[in-house]
């Protein structure tokens, strides 16, 4: 099996973070175990559609979600597209597969006034922790920024002059994300605090623990859920609700679907358009109010 070579093509040649190499990864050996155990092969390398299609079967039967039977079946097809590319195999025993239907998955945003709630009202704790978590917040909130490229952040990649930020995104791909007044003055109240930590070393992340080292995921996902719980009942309170609530907040207002899509890092607009529901449905509510014929 050569999944060692897709593995190291993933990540030297693809620049897949190292998250998503790994879900690759973990897909491919699920799939190949379940061929080892129920028809004793020892690769995946020759299979046919019939072999993935039990293993299809079999995922439904355990109750899997479609929608992760569908990210399997991308990780497999990856896979085997690499290995028509290397000339391991002459066709992909995926080419005429067909995803299986899923229900569209929107995500609720956060309102303008919870919005509001948490960055005026809600009493951060004037210490490092307070006016740390304070400031992610914002910034996830008026950047749109993923949770990685916060987590990721450098002192370098920050201008307070020309009052932009430098962002890697996916496939290290960079952009610059302008900042607003309101941000900066956090900025500057974290630093004060920041510079304060007994590091024994230098530590060129922006944002730190409280002994100075690199903050990480669980962390930044602890600090949302935990300060919107306080003032939103919405089932889902995650860093990724902050950079959906970003891109329909800027829609609701008008802003240009190309500027939302180039400010979140978007590679096509298909990935963007996922927002606009919201913004319809503002739109709608406009409609109706302002319409004459709404009152008929």
């Amino acid at each position: 099996m050569a999944l060692a070579s897709f593995i190291s093509y993933l990540s030297l040649e693809k620049n897949y973070s190292v998250h998503t190499v790994s879900a690759y990864e973990k897909d491919i050996q699920e799939f190949a175990l379940f061929c080892s155990d129920q028809y004793t092969l020892g690769s995946i390398d020759d299979v046919d559609y019939t072999i993935i299609r039990s293993w299809i079967i079999n995922l439904v039967d355990r109750n899997i979600a479609n929608r992760t039977i569908n990210r399997k079946m991308a990780s497999l097809k990856a896979y085997y597209k690499f290995l028509q590319n290397i000339e391991r195999i002459d066709a992909s025993p995926l080419a005429k597969h067909k995803a299986l239907k899923t229900s569209k998955k929107i995500e609720v945003p956060f309102s303008e006034s919870e919005m509001q709630e948490i960055l005026s009202q809600i009493p951060f704790k004037n210490d490092f922790e307070g006016t740390r978590d304070k400031l992610i917040i914002e910034l996830l909130y008026t950047t749109g920024i993923r949770r990685s490229e916060l987590i990721n952040l450098r002192l370098k990649d920050l201008d307070m002059t020309g009052r932009t930020l430098k962002v890697l995104g996916k496939r290290n791909k960079e952009r610059i994300v302008p900042l607003l007044p309101s941000t900066l003055v956090l900025v500057t109240a974290y630093f004060e605090q920041r510079s304060m930590l007994n590091q024994d070393t230098e530590v060129d992340h922006i944002f730190l623990t409280a002994a100075g080292n690199k903050i990480y995921e669980t962390l930044v996902y602890r600090i949302i859920n935990g300060y919107f719980s306080l003032v939103s009942s919405k089932v889902k309170k995650s860093p990724h609700i902050l950079r959906h609530t970003f891109a329909t907040h800027l829609l609701n207002k008008g802003a240009d679907l190309n500027s939302v899509k180039e400010l979140l890092g978007h590679s096509s607009l298909a990935s963007t358009q996922v927002y606009t529901h919201n913004s319809i449905a503002e739109l709608k509510k406009i409609h109706s109010l302002a319409h004459p014929r709404s009152k008929e």
